[in-house]
Parts: structure tokens; sequence; C-alpha cells
């Protein structure tokens, strides 16, 4: 059987998790099918290490990774690697959170772990972090039918994520960690005294206000779920004793009543004299405080009683994506359409016309695939241009006059699930260059992408320009549209359907074409209303 590996470098620690993975069966597609997010594979773990290195010890104060912490890393890298090719791993994926991310020299690490351990590490977002451990967390608890919340509590983050059904309704990454709390708020305090006790309270309150606002519809959840090393040890300290016929979603959960008190006693203890109470290892004996005090804020904030603790993370949904990848079971349809429900959720946050956005994005899709054999881009790059579709106006949320450029800095600087940091950079391109001037390497913006990205854009901004043209007023006259590209002529024949009066959006199907036959040598022609595509009849469209 196939082994896949799953490398987490977190904030307080480093992990690795490797398992050996069965194919599903036919029962199991089926499931797959009528239950998409439920897990069919069957695991058996092979390898499981942890390497206590701290890399966000000097991060939160300094910016930087210290150069020891970077030595440590990649000393246990190295003894990764050894243990990953003596299980002779198939497939892994090493992952670098907060810590990482938010560090000056992150990419040395990146680097020296390539060159050093031969690992290729991943530097992620906060929202990948999200989406991959409510990939594991909505298949081990079978929350295809509830609505729950999801804390994953981090060394250097904390992830906040609402789950409708198995969805997700809304995610947020908050700068509220562990260890950052113990860098910045608790250095060189050994036990709290009343006044580091507020402020740490404080802290963990003014960085919740952030996500109050997005979840006040969601007055109830079905069931809170927790997350992270520190979540695990709290049920292990404060469980919960399951009522009477309680079928159980989780293994443990953590008894907030009984957590009050030990928090308290917590406060007033030494991490060496937690370590000796409690058991507990040095690397836990003092973010155990700060972790108990944010989950405690976080029950208030929501009346959550209890908090599930299903004892999985990070490396378990990384494991989840590779494995249905692996047997090709991964439903791509599904994870498209997550990433379209995040843009609508961004679109809506700026009020912005969700009919022509949907509109647009349909037509733009339609010509994409009319254009495959020009353009030769992939499914993949059919979604980055949906999804600049549906969002490429949100810029008149800020100003009409330059709105394309408003569009592009809210996309490039919003979190949209699914995406990949170098995706988000193609899609707030691709929507800056629906108008005015084509994509130019002048335009700072657009001279970061790497040679391949400004290809993308290039193509897609073509597409778009078009589709959106056909719906210049808005009003929906335009509600189909065909491509045929005349090679022989060097056009490409547009067939529209909808309201017969449509002589402004023709005119500006012609304003806009320049990019396309730029990039594509092809000039845009549309059709006569009563021609099909057998017997065309072309109008030719010039550019005024």
């Amino acid at each position: 059987m196939p082994r896949f590996g799953a490398l987490d470098l977190g904030s307080n620690a480093l992990r690795l998790r490797v398992v050996e993975a069965a194919a599903p069966n036919a029962e199991g597609r089926s499931q797959l099918a009528l239950l998409p997010g439920e897990g069919t594979s069957t695991w058996r773990e092979v390898v499981s290490l942890r390497a206590p290195v701290r890399l966000g010890a000097e991060v939160f104060t300094t910016g930087k990774l210290a150069p020891t912490s970077i030595g440590q890393a990649c000393a246990a890298l190295r003894e990764f690697r050894t243990a990953m090719d003596t299980a002779k791993v198939d497939a892994y994926r090493a992952t670098a959170t907060s810590a990482v991310r938010e560090a000056q020299n992150g990419a040395t690490l990146v680097e020296r772990a390539r060159r050093e351990a031969g690992i290729e590490l991943e530097i992620i977002e906060g929202v990948e972090e999200a989406r991959l451990i409510q990939l594991a967390v909505v298949r081990q608890l079978a929350l295809h039918d509830r609505k729950a919340l999801l804390i994953d509590l981090g060394g250097g983050s904390t992830e906040i994520t609402f789950l409708d059904h198995g969805q997700s309704a809304f995610s947020m990454s908050l700068p509220l960690g562990t260890v950052r709390l113990l860098e910045t708020v608790l250095k060189g305090a050994k036990s709290l005294g009343k006044e580091q006790g507020r402020l740490l309270g404080e802290m963990v309150d003014r960085a919740l206000a952030e996500v109050k606002p997005h979840i006040t519809k969601a007055t109830t959840f079905d069931v809170v779920v927790g997350t992270g090393g520190n979540i695990d040890t709290l049920a292990e300290l404060c469980p919960l004793k399951p009522e009477k016929g309680d079928k159980g979603h989780a293994k443990t959960a953590i008894d907030l009543a009984a957590l009050r008190p030990l928090f308290t006693k917590l406060c007033a203890m030494t991490p060496s004299e937690r370590k000796d109470a409690y058991g507990l290892r040095p690397d836990r004996a003092d973010t155990i405080v700060p972790a108990a005090c944010i989950l405690l804020k976080v029950a208030e904030l929501f009346k959550a009683p209890s908090v599930l603790a299903p004892g999985i993370g990070l490396k378990d949904g990384i494991l989840e994506e590779l494995v249905d990848k692996h047997f090709h079971v991964w439903d791509t349809e599904r994870e498209a359409q997550s990433v379209i429900d995040a843009c609508l959720r961004l679109g809506n946050r700026y009020h912005f016309d969700e009919t022509h956005g949907r509109l647009v994005a349909k037509l733009a899709g339609l010509l994409f695939d009319d254009l495959q054999s020009i353009h030769h881009f992939g499914e993949r790059e059919r979604l980055l241009l949906r999804a600049a579709a549906i969002l490429h106006d949100i810029g008149d949320f800020v100003r009409y006059d330059g709105h394309h450029k408003h569009s592009y800095y809210l996309i490039q600087h919003s979190d949209i699930m699914g995406l990949s940091p170098d995706e988000r950079a193609i899609v707030a391109n691709t929507a800056r260059y629906h108008r005015k001037g084509p994509p130019d390497p002048s335009h700072p913006t657009f001279r970061e992408l790497d040679k391949d990205g400004r290809g993308k854009v290039r193509g897609l901004a073509a597409i778009l320009r078009i589709a959106d043209a056909l719906d210049r007023e808005h009003l929906g006259k335009v509600d189909s549209v065909r491509g045929v590209v005349d090679r022989a002529k060097g056009r490409l024949l547009l067939f529209v359907t909808g309201e017969p009066e449509r002589d402004l959006e023709e005119w500006t199907v012609g304003a806009k074409s320049e990019l396309l036959h730029d990039v594509f040598d092809l000039s845009t022609v549309v059709a006569g209303a009563s021609a099909a595509p057998e017997s065309v009849a072309p109008k030719s469209i010039k550019s005024p």
C-alpha cells in the first residue's frame, strides 16, 4: 500500500506523521458521492515524530527566526527526511505556519530545508491552515448535517471557522497564539498576578472582537470543536463525562466549567510547578496558560458549555487530501465550488452586484471553453477566471473611478479559502485588467508575477474583458454566448443569445477586444442576430 507523509512546522514544535493508506472500495466511493466530505480510506500509522523546536521564540518580538531555531529546525527536518525515506513515502507535503509566515527571514529556512534535508517546504496562510483542519474535522466528526464552530489554537495564530452543514461559511485567522502571547505579554513571567492576568484577557478580547460581527447571525452552534496540542492537553486535564446515550462524535471533550478554576490555579503556578503537578512537557507547561485563556474567552463569546477535542489537526487534513488525490477520489468540483462560494461571500462583504458578477463568470467560462484549443489552459485556470469575473467590480465599494485598481487591492488583501497566494495574485491582477489599460510590465503589481503568472493574467483578462462587455449595462441583455474560432481568417465569432437590442454591448465588445487580439491573434466578430454557428453571417465590430 502507498505511504504518505505530512509535516507541520508550527510555532511551538515540528511534527511528522506517516501513514499507509488503502484505496477506497466500491462502497467507499458510493459514500463519497452521497456525502461529500466523508472519509473513505483506511489508514495505518507508520511513523509519528515531534521535535520541540520553538520557531516562534523570537519572531513575534524581533520579526526574525533566530539562527539557533533555524539550525534546530533543519536538524529535525533531516531526521524527518530519513524517517520518510526509511518508510518509503510515496508523497508528502511539508507546511510552515504562523512563525515562518511572519518571519522576515522565513525564506532562509525554506532554502535550507531544501538544501540540507531535501524537503520542499511550503509557507501557508492562515486560511489554508483552516481549510486543511476543517477537512480533517468534517470527515472525522461527520458534520455534514450540523452547524459547528472550529477553533484551531496554535502557537502563533488561532483560526476560527464557522461550518454550516460541512461547508465553511466564515473563516478568520487571528494573530492570537500561545507562543505569541508568551513572548509578548508574558515575557519573563513565572506565574501570573492579577495585573498580568487582566492584561492577557484584554489582549485576547481585543483579538476576538474582530470575529464577532461576522458570526452574529449564528447565535447557536450544534457543536464547538477545538484542535491543537494545547487543546488536547486541556481535554486530558478537564475531561467532560459523556452523557448517557451519547453516541459520541469525539473521544474526548473539555468541561469548561472545570477549566475555569483550573485556569486560576495554573496562573498561580510556575511552569516548573505545572510540569510536576500535571505531568506536562516543558514546552507545554508554559503555553498551557495562554491556551486556557483563549479557549475560555472563545467559549464565553459563543456561549459554549464544552468543546470537543478529537485529537486531530493540520497533519490529518494534509493526509486526507494527499490520499484522496493519489486514489483519484478528490472531489475537484466540490473544491472549485467552495472557492466560488468564498468569492461570493467576499463580494457580498463589499455589496457587489452579484447578478452581474455571476453572469460575467458564466459568460467568461463559456468563452474559456470555446477557446480551449487556443489558450491551452487547464481547469484550475478556468476556476481563477471565474473567481476574477465574480469579483472584478468589488472595487466599486471604494469608488467607481479607478475601481479596477481598487478591486485588485481588495482581492489581493483578502482571504479566499482554497486559493494559494500565487493564485490569489493572478485573480487580483485579472480583475484589475478587466478594463482600461492592458497588463504592462511597468505596473508593479503585474511585474511582481513570475513569467507563467503574467501569461495567465494576459490570457484570462483578455477573455474577461469580452465577457464583461457583453453585460455592459448590468441588465442581463445577453444570457449566453458561444465562441467559434476561425483560424483561417484569424477571428473569433461570437454567437450571443438574449435580447435583440444590445447595440451598446456589441460596441463595447469591440472597444475591449484589443487585448484578445494581442494575446491570441484573433479579431472579435459578433455574428448576426439570426445566425447560427453552422450558418455564419458575421457583423464586424471595430474598435472606436
